[in-house]
């Protein structure tokens, strides 16, 4: 039987706090409810609404968002709330009533190509994960129910899921022409018939959450804090927007190498060099003189 933990977090709007857990709620499903009346369907969501302070619930796939009203401040009640939410999932009872003959939403998969010839990127119309998760072998997607299914077929290398899409890397065995529209169906169908994308357990949703990312950041030197914060700001879009993603790794302040790892689509890339070189060490170097003499890279 799933053992429910919730965590408390808060975000930029100081009248909502997020109430993550460890194991989905929905099936990828996100619901808001203004008002009592409104919640019907979820006797969770009702539940909440008889605490005075609550303005607005929405339940997501991992996590219960709160609104209050401004008659109470949440460091007074959170850890109230955070224990009556994991009693209740504890319980067994029910988060939302999902009926069976509700009309599938439309998804739509197309796909597009990226600097790497042998990456293709595959959106979709809706959300589909929360972090990124990358895999390159079928013995790493225990917890991802389509990663591993992707992995049977023959041609693929590498998958990478980030937000609303899903980056494969493919063997030289097959061509584009001839496997695109296969895995295009494929993707599109395992998302329409509700199927899990990636099943995250306490320790993923506890490493991949803001918290511990800001964590981890404040424990590094301001050399390589810099560093992050310009990855950030001005490589990741563009990465993301080719299908991969760059990752910080380390910075030497004795010989100012920087380390990052590439993944997705980039990971392999034949243009990735060119792109490291010119582009973002030289944006590394001019933004912070003296302290960044080399970027390597290294394939996730």
């Amino acid at each position: 039987m799933k053992k429910y933990k919730v965590s408390i977090n808060e975000t930029s709007n100081k009248f909502i706090v997020k109430f993550e857990t460890n194991f989905f709620l929905t099936n990828h499903q996100n619901y808001e409810y203004n008002n009592i009346d409104e919640a019907s369907k979820s006797p969770l969501a009702q539940q909440l609404f008889y605490l005075p302070f609550v303005k607005k619930v929405y339940i997501s796939s991992n996590f219960i968002a709160i609104e209050r009203y401004n008659i109470i401040e949440w460091k007074e009640v959170q850890d109230e709330v955070s224990e009556q939410i994991e009693k209740y999932l504890n319980e067994g009872n029910v988060i939302v009533s999902e009926v069976d003959n509700v009309k599938k939403t439309a998804i739509t998969v197309y796909a597009e190509s990226t600097p790497n010839p042998s990456a293709m990127k595959f959106v979709s119309n809706k959300n589909l994960v929360n972090s990124l998760f990358e895999y390159t072998s079928i013995d790493q997607t225990t917890n991802s129910p389509l990663a591993n299914a992707l992995f049977h077929f023959p041609y693929v290398k590498n998958v990478f899921f980030d937000k609303n899409y899903i980056s494969i890397t493919k063997y030289e065995l097959a061509t584009w022409e001839e496997i695109t529209m296969e895995l295009r169906e494929f993707i599109r169908s395992h998302i329409e018939d509700g199927k899990k994308i990636v099943e995250l357990d306490s320790s993923d949703i506890i490493t991949n959450s803001e918290e511990e990312k800001n964590k981890e950041f404040e424990k590094l030197d301001e050399t390589s804090q810099e560093i992050i914060n310009i990855l950030e700001e001005y490589v990741k879009p563009a990465v993301a927007a080719d299908g991969g993603n760059i990752q910080f790794k380390s910075y030497n302040p004795e010989t100012k190498k920087v380390s990052v790892i590439l993944q997705g689509a980039c990971s392999g890339c034949p243009s990735s060099t060119f792109t490291l070189k010119n582009g973002i060490e030289n944006m590394l170097k001019e933004m912070l003189a003296g302290k960044v003499d080399s970027v390597e890279a290294i394939n996730g």
